[in-house]
Formats: structure tokens, sequence, C-alpha cells
């Protein structure tokens, strides 16, 4: 089922005045999509799977599944959440705790008053599928966090849904039990090819999970693209620096030209701009900028860079393979993501960096 929204807005009313949690999403969805729906909290995320849903009605624009409108604010059309074969997943697991396994996942199926033989079939079926048939004479009480929310996934499922929507539903794990079931959520996913909305706040969620990545910020899409996209190419600073861990370095340069030479002023160091990353010149409206360098761009004790300066290690993260450098530059604290291990807080360093992977926005 693919999904689309039309200028939807949304606003509430409160004691405060008037809040817009969605200030005119125009999105479209494919059938089958796994799609990732990103931000920091209070940004709309939550508000579009519920407008999805029907829990919410919009103040504003068109939500379609297919061809059929599920809510159109101009027209006063709403469909209610019963209607649209819908399931969604919570945070919390939500299950029955006076009720096994077995009658959490056929709940749904009881109230639509589906035959027993189908009911038994369809949750047998959805118990196999997600590894817990042997839980399914356990109360809620008997498993694991993990096994909870397998089995609240299973009840969400067992109905088979047009559209399925997960609101943070790994947040409460672990984090190895997180990753596991991230990939069989993923797996799952694929396999029965149901068009998925999953809400979160984790971007290496996103960047695992989604086959595109929708990045919402003060209840607008900042963008939207696949992970690689988003991290790749992002448009503006608050996307730079809220895809990828640690974060994009952003340093304020200014801009100067001589002659057919174009370079970047850095705490008075002229950096030489490569031909090829000319054209990020278009994006910017005067002499100044931010540049952006992801951590791993940067490289330590390489003298044969494009551009070299020497600075002081503050911090110094150990992560086993790779270990995490802050490092005072001038009066800037640059991230470095490096493989070398030698190196130790308070040692004076050189750095390197590889100008081809640079980015250039309009300062904040």
């Amino acid at each position: 089922m693919n999904l689309s929204f039309e200028n939807i807005r949304k606003t509430y009313l409160t004691l405060h005045g008037r809040v817009d949690a969605l200030k005119g999403l125009d999105l479209e969805i494919a059938d089958g999509e796994f799609f990732v729906l990103l931000g920091p909290s209070g940004c709309g995320k939550s508000t579009t799977l519920n407008l999805v849903a029907g829990l919410e009605r919009p103040s504003k624009g068109v939500i379609r599944f297919g061809n059929q409108i599920m809510a159109d604010a101009d027209r006063n059309v709403m469909i209610p959440p019963r209607n649209r074969n819908v399931s969604m997943v919570f945070q919390s697991y939500a299950l029955y705790p006076h009720m096994n396994v077995f009658d959490n996942i056929a709940f749904p199926l009881k109230i639509a008053r589906n035959p027993k033989d189908d009911i038994r079939r369809e949750v047998e079926k959805t118990a196999a599928v997600l590894d817990i048939t042997s839980l399914l004479d356990r109360k809620p009480g008997e498993l694991s966090g993990g096994q909870r929310q397998r089995v609240s996934i299973a009840r969400a499922l067992v109905r088979n849904p047009s559209v399925f929507l997960l609101d943070e539903p790994l947040s409460n794990l672990d984090a190895q039990l997180r990753t596991n079931t991230r990939a069989e959520l993923k797996k799952l996913q694929r396999e029965m090819g149901i068009t998925t909305l999953y809400v979160t706040h984790d971007q290496t969620e996103a960047m695992t999970l989604g086959h595109r990545i929708a990045l919402f910020h003060q209840g607008r899409m900042i963008q939207c693209g696949t992970p690689s996209q988003l991290y790749d190419q992002p448009i503006n600073p608050f996307v730079a620096g809220f895809m990828g861990s640690p974060p994009m370095n952003l340093l304020p340069v200014g801009i100067r030209e001589q002659g057919n030479q174009i370079s970047l002023l850095l705490n008075h160091r002229a950096i030489p701009l490569p031909d090829g990353k000319k054209p990020l010149l278009n994006r910017l409206s005067g002499p100044k900028a931010l540049m952006g360098i992801r951590p791993e761009h940067i490289e330590i004790a390489s003298p044969k860079g494009d551009f070299v300066l020497s600075g002081k290690v503050r911090v110094k993260e150990p992560l086993g393979r790779e270990v995490i450098f802050h490092v005072d530059v001038d009066e800037n604290r640059l991230v470095v993501v490096s493989d070398k291990q030698d190196y130790g807080v308070d040692e004076t360093i050189t750095l390197s960096f590889a100008m081809d992977r640079i980015h250039l926005f309009e300062p904040e």
C-alpha cells in the first residue's frame, strides 16, 4: 500500500497558545517500503504516525492510502482507525498481563470475530515467523524484554495489515538485544513486504533499517532520501550534525577569490578549494560559510594531505578497533575517528583534511 501526504498540517490549541506540530508535509511512500521518520523529540514524527493510524485528525491537507482518501481536512473526511487496516507497535509493549502469549496475539482476531480455527492458524503462523512458538503458553511476566517486543509485533502483524506502524519499539531494550531485534525486524519486513513507517530519534536505527529516511525538525521535513544520501549529501548544518556518530565537524570559514584560485580561510589559514568542490559555492549567499568534514575524513600524522594543521588532544575515547580523539586546533574543537591508538591526552598531533570530502553550508 503506497501512502501520500499532501500539505499536511497539524495544529494544537494549548493553554500556552497555538502549537504547530506539522507545518506542511508533502511526502510519498512506496508500496512495501521500509520508511523511517527520524528526528529529535517534538519534531512531528510521532504526530505523523498518529495521523496515518487515524488517531489524530489533520488540521489541513489530504492523506491517501493508494487512491483512497483517509483524511481530508477541507472536506471533513476522516476514516476511523478500525477501517484503515493499520497495525501499530508502541514503545511500551502494551500486553495484557492476565493473558498468555497466544491470547495476546489472537486478541485483534477475536475482536473481529474470526472463526476459531482461522485464529489458531494465523497465530501459529505469525508466532513461527517471529520464533516465539515455544512461548505461546507463557504470560508476559515470564518473558524477557525482547520476547515481549516480539509478541507485541506478532499481535500487530497477525491481522495482515496494509500498513505497519512502529513508534520507537526498540528503545526499552538493552544495546545487544536492540541490535539483534533490529536485524530480525528488517528481515521480517523484507519477507512480508508490508509498507512500514518506523519512528525513531536514533540515527543508527534509521540508517540500518530504512530504505529511505525523512529527517524532521520543528514540525518540518528537512530532507528525505536514502541513508547514504542523508549521510553523504546533507543539505544543511542540521542534517550534517544529526546524521553520523560522532557528528560532522562544522567550522566557520571565509571565502577568498584570487583570480581562478578560490580558498577557504580557517583561522587565517588559506585552504585551496578543489575544483570539484567549487559548485558548493553556489549555495552560499556571502563570503562566509560553515565547512563540514566528517571525523573519519581527517587523518592523523599524514602530512601528505591537501591541508595539514596541528592540534592538541584533549579527550581520547577508545572504542577497541577505533579511537575517537577530541583535538583543539586554535579555537576550534575537532573530532577525529582513527585506528591509530598511540596518541595520548595533551599530545600534539598533525591532522590532514581530505578536501574532496568537505561540505559547505550557509552560516547558521
